[in-house]
């Protein structure tokens, strides 16, 4: 799933955790920090689009791929420190953009970085709750290895694909990292019920923040992004019209414009 022509390196988190990253493209310097369940070819289809104007770096999240895991129990804030490593190791100003659980991350990272120059965050999640049942019956599946049923469960009941959209998505070569890391799921569902962004850090960043939302987007995509939008005074929202959580895939072009329309304007962001 890498990119004929790019890089693999890695970085160390501050708890010696190694967290490697795909390395593509020429320019100044953007980070991808993809959702839950997937790895850095979950960018696969903006990708090399977005390496045609930046150099991008697509992040592995600790538990998949070449990246290390936790070893005394997982924490978001672990997340954030490994991001904020990644984004210190190049040496300039970096442009961050992540999606879902990763806008999440990648808010947090920008809390905590220094040198974020734009940030880019579709759909982040926090605060809220999945029926007990569900995660019950993820971690049995789970403790069976029964890990596509625990992928194809979060994405359809959770993400809110219907069945041709599941179908495409199992046939493509998304699925199978996908299916390596459904361990992460239950995980990051647990860790963002119980996250919630500091609203005094949100009302002092002032790194300019532009929010993708689909249309046709969930209600927990809309609530992430309106804190989001309501914390932070230079934030924007973007809709992506006729879209919904996975743009990305289904509408890669679209994605593109936008991302490259705000981090090519040098002017501080309208807010509104």
């Amino acid at each position: 799933m890498d990119l004929p022509d790019a890089a693999i390196d890695l970085v160390v988190s501050g708890d010696g955790t190694p967290i490697a990253y795909e390395r593509s493209g020429a320019g100044s310097p953007l980070v991808l920090v993809h959702g839950t369940s997937g790895d850095h070819s979950g960018f696969r289809l903006v990708e090399p689009l977005l390496a045609a104007h930046f150099m991008v770096y697509a992040v592995d999240r600790r538990g998949r791929g070449r990246s290390g895991d936790s070893k005394g129990g997982y924490a978001i804030e672990q997340e954030f420190a490994d991001i904020a490593a990644v984004v210190g190791s190049l040496g300039e100003p970096v442009d961050l953009m992540g999606h879902s659980y990763g806008a999440t991350v990648a808010l947090g990272a920008a809390l905590r970085s220094r040198n974020v120059r734009r940030l880019v965050l579709y759909e982040p999640v926090f605060g809220e709750g999945e029926a007990p049942e569900l995660l019950a019956r993820f971690d049995a599946s789970l403790a069976r290895d029964e890990r596509e049923e625990v992928l194809s469960s979060f994405l359809v009941e959770v993400i809110g694909l219907g069945p041709e959209e599941l179908e495409q998505f199992r046939a493509s070569p998304l699925w199978a990292p996908r299916v390596a890391a459904a361990h992460t799921i239950p995980r990051e569902i647990r860790a963002e019920e119980q996250y919630e962004p500091d609203p005094d850090a949100l009302a002092a960043f002032s790194t300019p923040v532009t929010l993708l939302l689909g249309d046709d987007s969930p209600g927990w995509a809309r609530r992430g992004t309106e804190v989001v939008h309501a914390g932070v005074p230079s934030s924007r929202v973007v809709p992506l019209r006729g879209q919904g959580h996975l743009a990305i895939v289904t509408a890669p072009e679209l994605v593109v414009t936008e991302v490259v329309r705000f981090l090519s304007d040098g002017r501080a962001v309208e807010t509104g």
